[in-house]
């Protein structure tokens, strides 16, 4: 008599042994008070280490608005001034917190974004929050808008 259910080999299970391809590459330190790159006497760039880089990033990937410059992909940048213009504090709180999460975690580097704090004055605002690397030390960043 033919079998009712069919028999078959399970496949096995292969174990991802590499490690994280998640990398983390130096990069021109910025100056943000000037808005340009840090340049030594000898006129080359001042290099940051990978981690500095990516909390750097992480602060010009937030002040940079969204769709405003086409050299940049639709994944970059923030709407940080539309969650601003909202009614009320408490829409704009949390506006900048899914803004500003969303924006970070397109970048395979961070892990999480956690732990908001807001200070109002007057029209602008100044956001705290803590950046999770994939690989590395937590870090407390913090923007003004």
């Amino acid at each position: 008599m033919p079998e009712l259910f069919p028999a078959f080999s399970m496949p096995s299970l292969v174990e991802n042994d590499s490690p994280n391809d998640v990398q983390y590459p130096e990069s021109p330190l910025f100056d943000f008070a000037t808005g340009d790159f840090i340049i030594d006497g000898a006129g080359r760039f001042v290099m940051a280490d990978g981690h500095t880089a990516w909390a750097q990033w992480c602060q010009k990937a937030v002040l940079t608005e969204r769709f405003a410059c086409l050299a940049y992909s639709s994944d970059y940048g923030s709407e940080i001034q539309n969650a601003i213009r909202q009614p009320t504090r408490a829409a704009a709180r949390s506006e900048l917190e899914r803004t500003i999460t969303e924006t970070l975690l397109a970048d395979p580097r961070t892990q999480m974004v956690a732990d908001f704090e807001y200070e109002f004055e007057g029209d602008s605002v100044r956001v705290s929050f803590t950046a999770v690397p994939v690989i590395g030390q937590e870090q407390r960043m913090e923007v003004s808008v």
